[in-house]
């Protein structure tokens, strides 16, 4: 009796650990298959690019038989599929090529250069959640009047401005005449040597070593450009909070919950935001990797020293081995995002689960 009732179970289990297996295993080789995507558009980019590494690493003037020496070091008089293969491998090993406007490992300047953004982008990141969420709520509540054509216009403002001519005007009036905000940069040059490097973004580490000074200096520098960027992302993700907004309060759900007689603050914050914020986790994920990689101009106006400007400085000097491992790590942090949002995704939402 206790073995026929315990029998149904076993296939039960099996099901669901076949399941979790099948499904461990497709995002296992989707990933895969998307990094081996992203090694093949970044090598074959870079060989499309009409610079020359070779010439980029002898110089302009160099003679015809040294270029052709260089080539070869550099492997570049092989078939394309072996520079392919060989360049999978050396990533595979973390080996992405010395910098020829460095001379130090690519890998060694991405490690110093990247979380100079990580600190820029969170920041930004913050400050657009921290207002984008309320004003597309705010603008989803008054749909149709004027708090709702305010939150729009802000969002259309936002995106149609040149974020490197905001970094400008920025610059003009709250620094050169205001005064409010510190310069270009990280830090001032009486701060610069004297905080322990640890992580690389200067908040933690001035506040970790107790250099409160240094700190205020840092975040006066940060303020501006993180500022820049926060409504840059604002303007997107309030405009997606509002159309999710909009999609919830619409339901019959919450149709019952008025009708019950609940707080008009409660249905909107409570039931409509919690079930908006599934969908909108995803936005906010990609608006950080966004920020990531796209903080290129701002961090060139403010002469922040993070992964964007580094890019920019390779490709003008012709740089290609940065110029591809910091396009192959911003790639990267799109995959892991999206990744880590797909994950959340299926964890906040049971209806995506696999049953």
């Amino acid at each position: 009796m206790s073995a026929s009732a315990e029998s149904p179970s076993e296939p039960v289990a099996v099901t669901g650990w076949w399941s979790t297996l099948r499904s461990a295993t497709g995002l296992l080789l989707a990933l895969c298959l998307t990094y081996l995507g992203l090694l093949g558009a970044t090598f074959f980019i870079g060989r499309v690019i009409p610079i020359d590494p070779a010439l980029a690493v002898a110089g302009d003037r160099a003679p015809e038989h040294v270029l052709q020496r260089v080539r070869q070091e550099l492997g570049l008089d092989q078939p394309l599929w072996t520079q392919f293969s060989q360049y999978v491998a050396q990533v595979l090993r973390g080996d992405l090529g010395s910098s020829i406007l460095t001379s130090n490992p690519v890998l060694q300047d991405l490690l110093a250069t990247f979380p100079a953004t990580v600190e820029l982008a969170t920041a930004g990141i913050i400050v657009g959640v921290g207002l984008g969420v309320p004003l597309g709520v705010w603008a989803a509540i008054h749909h149709g009047r004027w708090p709702d054509h305010l939150a729009r216009l802000l969002g259309l403002v936002g995106h149609s401005i040149p974020i490197f001519w905001l970094g400008l005007m920025g610059l003009l009036l709250f620094y050169a005449q205001l005064g409010w905000v510190s310069g270009p940069g990280r830090l001032d040059v009486s701060h610069e040597f004297s905080v322990p490097r640890m992580s690389g973004m200067l908040l933690l580490d001035t506040a970790w070593a107790g250099q409160w000074e240094a700190f205020r200096n840092a975040f006066s520098h940060l303020v501006l450009p993180a500022g820049l960027l926060g409504f840059y992302s604002m303007a997107y993700i309030s405009r997606m909070t509002r159309s999710f907004m909009l999609n919830e309060l619409s339901k019959e759900y919450i149709l019952t919950a008025r009708a019950k007689g609940l707080a008009e603050s409660r249905v909107v914050w409570w039931h409509a935001l919690r079930n908006a914020a599934v969908p909108l986790l995803t936005v906010v994920a990609m608006s950080y990797a966004a920020l990531l990689e796209g903080s290129v101009l701002t961090e060139t106006v403010f002469s922040w020293p993070g992964l964007g400007l580094y890019i920019t400085n390779s490709l003008q000097n012709g740089d290609m081995n940065a110029v591809l491992g910091g396009t192959l790590l911003v790639g990267s942090v799109f995959i892991a995002l999206n990744l880590l949002s797909d994950v959340l995704y299926r964890l906040l939402d049971p209806r995506t689960r696999a049953p």
